[in-house]
């Protein structure tokens, strides 16, 4: 199986299945010299892991890591950072009825056809699972870009939206409430919202925003390493991620150039920022805002029509601990997808400039 690594030179590599005996990861290439606040990293891993509140999966996992090399008294050496987050709480029989069978809108059928053998137990490889890894690397990434402030939060639930810019709120209140939303009020429909929909038996998606400050200009290359480019490749990458736009999105489809164009004060600032803080591909020093879409989770607990590895169609009804809404966790997977770039791109930069 290729593609198991992120990055050019601040490179990640990941390894482990849901249900087996530990996920991990290998850092490539982090400047030595660095120092870590490890319950910083933790803290990150803590606000991605399972069992957290009412509103997510029920699996209770510590998340742990626990790191093998590369860093000593507190700070990088250089060399490669080893990782390991034990799996503590799988319960593999949750899926024996999927042994044979294949869930709907999961990976299950395209794992069989393009490798003749998966791991069934929670999805093995193509469990979201996996992504405590990147939270890990991604939470290393952030103590290296000095300045640089990376916050993401929900945006919407379903058809509930936040419609207030992010600029006319406090990002610090989406730490204050299960859901992640810094409109405290919005987030109380959208937990209720999200628990009236796991009564169901069903799922909800929902759209994280993500906002960084104080990004230097000139990260990012103008043809096929555009900084808004390596941002989309890094989202759709996360699991149950359908859709990215940064700036005006799609809205801006819609609108004049007269309108849309950023004109510039004499400091090279911009008057408005539909271009999200990116301008042919290179970073231009305002604030990189985006969106990332995530679909409904598939496996719900209702009776669905499928088939087993015969062709036949045979019903079947999701089991265990699965989220209801994936957003709240997902928070802390698009801020460490992020700095990943953020922090490749920064040491591309600079040995392009030496």
């Amino acid at each position: 199986m290729a593609g198991n690594s992120f990055g050019n030179l601040f490179k990640l590599s990941t390894f482990g299945e849901s249900h087996g005996e530990a996920l991990g990861g290998i850092i490539d290439g982090c400047p030595a010299g660095i120092e870590l606040d490890l319950s910083k990293i933790q803290l990150d891993l803590d606000r991605r892991k399972p069992g957290q509140s009412a509103i997510v999966t029920q699996r209770k996992e510590p998340d742990e890591v626990r790191f093998l090399s590369g860093v000593f008294e507190g700070k990088t050496t250089g060399t490669p950072i080893g990782f390991v987050i034990e799996n503590t709480n799988q319960k593999s029989h949750d899926y024996s009825h999927i042994k044979d069978s294949y869930r709907p809108s999961h990976a299950d059928y395209v794992y069989d056809k393009k490798y003749g053998f998966r791991d069934y137990r929670g999805g093995g490889r193509s469990s979201a699972r996996e992504t405590a890894s990147r939270v890990v690397a991604g939470a290393i990434a952030k103590q290296m870009l000095k300045g640089i402030k990376i916050n993401a939060f929900v945006s919407s639930v379903g058809s509930i939206q936040l419609e207030k810019d992010y600029t006319e709120l406090d990002l610090a209140n989406a730490e204050t409430n299960i859901v992640r939303c810094p409109d405290t009020a919005l987030a109380s429909k959208m937990e209720d919202y999200i628990k009236q929909i796991r009564k169901e038996g069903d799922t909800v998606g929902g759209v994280v925003t993500c906002v960084i400050q104080n990004v230097p200009i000139g990260l990012g290359e103008p043809v096929f390493d555009k900084l808004h480019a390596e941002l989309g490749k890094a989202m759709l990458s996360i699991n149950a991620v359908k859709g990215f736009e940064y700036g005006s999105g799609f809205g801006g489809s819609s609108m004049k150039g007269s309108q849309h164009n950023d004109l510039y004060n004499e400091d090279g600032t911009t008057k408005t920022n539909y271009s999200g803080g990116i301008q042919g591909g290179i970073s231009n020093g305002m604030d990189i805002y985006f969106r990332v879409a995530f679909k409904p989770v598939a496996t719900i607990m209702q009776t669905q029509k499928t088939i087993n590895k015969e062709g036949e169609e045979v019903e079947m009804q999701g089991k265990g601990r699965h989220d209801p809404c994936v957003v709240p966790r997902a928070v802390p997977i698009v801020e460490a997808m992020a700095a990943l770039v953020l922090a490749d791109y920064t040491l591309i930069n600079n040995s392009i400039l030496r």
